[in-house]
């Protein structure tokens, strides 16, 4: 089977290295990008998670000097991912992002920040229920960006609303979610059922069991649905001790990532071609589905903002094995034409 790259709209970190850490070189990304490239990923958008503004400004001031300077940068990553600080800082919502960091969305943070970077912040995720929420949607919407919902409580009005200002994603759905919540009115639902949300979902078994999975793209339809990993610098390595964002967690031998309490997730260690893997082993979608839900998909998820960024995102070529073991054939190009 042959088909385009695989492409990761979630990513923190991989094979030892992470993207949130303001110490980044552009070697360290080489050796993280070339680790994805051997796992079928020929783009990503590297992710940055809640922190304060100024570990925000410094995070993405290293990690658009090592995308830049780097030899793969320049061809794997046309821009960037803000997850947070603008999240619900509740007790099981705001998962292992630094809640006391949190705040209401501040546009004008995100243009700050972005007016130095080489590369654009091209996706946002956010509570849109934080005060000020739907108009950042509307505004970051407006000016190109894609703009997903995540560690969020927004029910049906406030999802219908933020759909209606442009929100078209929703971030890791199924997780940034407490154990206990209304039993129907809520945003797990909400998200479902709102059709102009394309769901983003870590097929890992972990943080969503494989017959939930099954559940959650069967109601949303296979071609609403786009696989992510959320990984972090664990990926594609041995269990044990890492720091993400400056924060202690542990690769579990059951393949876990977990905070220092040792309770929830951190993040994951799941790679992207693993996660077309267990599509099919776990019988709920073919090979050709599965691999397009984690290529063509994620791409097409960002068109609207590669045209307003000017950005051509070639997605290069991968052949799959018999047992599908992706071999990256053609590496893409990646051109800006601003």
């Amino acid at each position: 089977m042959q088909g385009e790259g695989l492409f990761d709209l979630q990513v923190n970190g991989y094979a030892g290295v992470d993207f949130n850490d303001a110490a980044l070189t552009a070697d360290r990304l080489d050796a993280a990008l070339e680790a994805m490239l051997a796992d079928g990923v020929t783009g990503c958008l590297p992710t940055l998670i809640t922190a304060t503004p100024a570990d925000l400004r410094a995070r993405f001031a290293a990690l658009d000097a090592a995308v830049r300077d780097s030899r793969l940068g320049r061809r794997m990553v046309p821009g960037y991912h803000l997850e947070g600080p603008f999240l619900n800082d509740a007790d099981g919502y705001c998962g292992c992002h630094p809640a006391s960091a949190m705040t209401d969305p501040d546009i004008a943070l995100v243009a700050d920040i972005e007016s130095t970077l080489s590369r654009p912040i091209l996706l946002v995720t956010l509570a849109p229920e934080r005060a000020g929420g739907v108009a950042a949607v509307r505004h970051w919407a407006d000016a190109g960006k894609t703009v997903a919902v995540g560690h969020s409580a927004a029910g049906f009005a406030c999802i219908r609303a933020a759909a209606d200002a442009g929100l078209s994603l929703s971030t890791h759905l199924g997780n940034g979610l407490p154990q206990t919540m209304p039993k129907l009115d809520n945003t797990l639902l909400a998200q479902l059922a709102e059709p102009r949300l394309t769901a983003c979902l870590i097929a890992d078994g972990l943080h969503i069991p494989p017959e939930a999975l099954r559940a959650l793209i069967a109601l949303k339809g296979p071609d609403r649905c786009v696989l992510v990993t959320d990984a972090v610098l664990a990926a594609g390595m041995p269990p044990g001790p890492y720091r993400f964002a400056g924060m202690a967690a542990t690769l579990q031998p059951d393949g876990r990532v977990t905070p220092e309490s040792g309770i929830g997730l951190a993040g994951s260690a799941l790679r992207l071609d693993q996660a077309v893997r267990n599509l099919v082993d776990w019988s709920i979608t073919d090979p050709a589905q599965a691999a397009a839900m984690a290529g063509p998909a994620a791409r097409a998820v960002l068109a609207r903002s590669f045209a307003r960024f000017g950005i051509r995102c070639e997605p290069g070529r991968v052949t799959w094995s018999a047992d599908l073991r992706p071999e990256v054939t053609q590496m893409p190009d990646l051109l800006h034409n601003q």
